[in-house]
C-alpha cells in the first residue's frame, strides 16, 4: 500500500493512494468508526499486521464517498510527529567528497587558501574514519521539526546557505529489542523519502569545534522532510536496487542509487536494538547518497528554488525554499 496523511477542517487523516496516486481514500471514513487503527499512521503501524490486512480490505473495496482527488487535499509529511528520528550513516561514499568541501570552506580565509586546504587534508581532520565502515554511526534528529510535501522550507536566521541532502528513510514497525538479523526485515514497516535540510554555514562552525555535523546546522523549523507518502515493505521487492535523484527549478542536480548503501536497514535495525529498545513508530534515515548535495557537487541553492527529491517505487518529494539574500 501507499499511504499517506492529509489534512482537513477537523486535523489530520490516514489516506492510501489508489488509482496511479490520484485519488486518495480516506480510510477513517472508509473502516467502522469503532476502530481507532485509522485515526492517523502511528495508530495503523501500532496495530500491526492485523491493521494492515484490514487497511488492505479497505483499499480493494471501499465506498465511494470516501475518494477524494489527490490535488485536492493538503498533503502533510506521512509522519508529522515520529516517535523517534534518527539519520544513520547507511551511505558513506558522500563523507570523502564532502569532508575536502568543508576542508575548503574553511581554508578560504586564510592568506594563502592552497597552502591551508593542503596543511588541514593533511592533518587527517577530514578523513573519512574507518568506523563509519563497520558500525552504523547516526545522530538524533529534531522529531518536533518534520515538515512534509510541498511545504516552504525556511533557511533559519542564522544561517545564508541553505542545502538540501538526497535521502530515504524506513520506518519502523514493530516494538524491539535484540533484533536478530533474521527477524530485522519484519520490523520494517515501509519506506519514505528523507530531506535532511542543512544550514551549510552552521555545519562548518560546529565541525571546527569537534561537535560533529548536527546541532542548530540541523535543528531548526522544518528542518526534516518526510514524504510525499510510506510505501510498506511488500510492495519494494528490493529496497537496495532504487534509483534516487534531486532535481532543483526542474534541472536534474543529484542521482545516485540505494545500490551503493554500505550498511542496510536491517543492520541499523540490529544495532540500534543491542542492549536497548526500538519503538514502532521511528523512523531511521539512510544518511546522504553520494553527488546528494548541492555543497558536494559545488554550487548553492537561492531563494525561491524548488527542491524535488525522488526516489523509485515512492514518488516525489517536493518542496520550495526561503532564503533571505540569496
Amino acid at each position: 500500500m501507499r499511504l499517506m496523511t492529509f489534512q482537513d477542517s477537523g486535523g489530520d487523516r490516514l489516506g492510501a493512494l489508489v488509482d496511479g496516486d490520484t485519488v486518495v481514500v480516506d480510510l477513517a471514513a472508509a473502516a467502522d468508526p469503532n476502530r481507532p487503527a485509522f485515526a492517523s499512521m502511528q495508530a495503523l503501524i501500532d496495530a500491526g499486521e492485523r491493521g494492515l490486512a484490514e487497511a488492505r480490505k479497505l483499499v480493494a473495496d471501499h465506498p465511494e464517498h470516501t475518494r477524494r482527488p489527490a490535488g485536492s487535499v493538503t498533503w502533510r509529511s506521512p509522519l508529522p510527529r515520529p516517535v523517534r528520528l534518527r539519520d544513520c550513516g547507511l551511505f558513506i561514499e558522500h563523507l570523502a567528497p564532502t569532508g575536502k568541501s568543508m576542508a575548503k570552506r574553511q581554508a578560504a580565509s586564510a592568506d594563502d587558501p592552497e597552502a591551508e586546504l593542503a596543511r588541514l587534508l593533511a592533518s587527517g581532520r577530514y578523513d573519512v574514519p574507518k568506523l563509519v565502515t563497520e558500525r552504523v554511526l547516526y545522530y538524533g534528529a529534531d522529531h518536533l521539526s518534520v515538515s512534509g510535501p510541498d511545504e516552504v522550507i525556511n533557511c533559519p536566521s542564522y544561517s545564508a546557505h541553505l542545502d538540501y541532502e538526497l535521502e530515504w528513510a524506513a520506518v519502523v514497525g514493530r516494538t524491539g529489542r535484540d533484533i536478530t538479523p533474521d527477524d530485522a526485515h519484519s520490523y520494517i514497516f515501509g519506506y519514505t523519502i528523507f530531506n535532511d535540510w542543512t544550514a551549510r554555514d552552521t555545519q562548518a562552525l560546529i565541525a571546527q569545534a569537534g561537535f560533529g555535523v548536527g546541532g542548530d546546522s540541523k535543528d531548526f523549523d522544518g528542518s526534516t522532510t518526510l514524504g510525499p507518502c510510506i510505501v510498506t515493505a511488500d510492495e519494494i521487492a528490493d529496497p537496495y536496487a532504487l534509483e534516487m535523484s534531486a532535481w532543483v527549478n526542474g534541472v536534474e542536480r543529484s542521482r545516485g542509487t540505494t545500490r551503493r548503501m554500505h550498511h542496510s536497514f536491517e543492520s541499523a535495525v540490529v544495532q540500534l536494538s543491542t542492549g536497548k529498545t526500538v519503538y514502532a513508530g521511528e523512523v531511521l534515515g539512510s544518511g546522504t547518497v553520494r553527488s546528494g548535495t548541492s555543497f558536494e557537487n559545488g554550487w548553492q541553492l537561492a531563494d525561491g528554488d524548488v527542491v524535488e527529491l525522488e526516489v523509485e517505487g515512492i514518488g516525489v518529494l517536493r518542496n520550495r525554499v526561503q532564503i533571505p539574500g540569496r
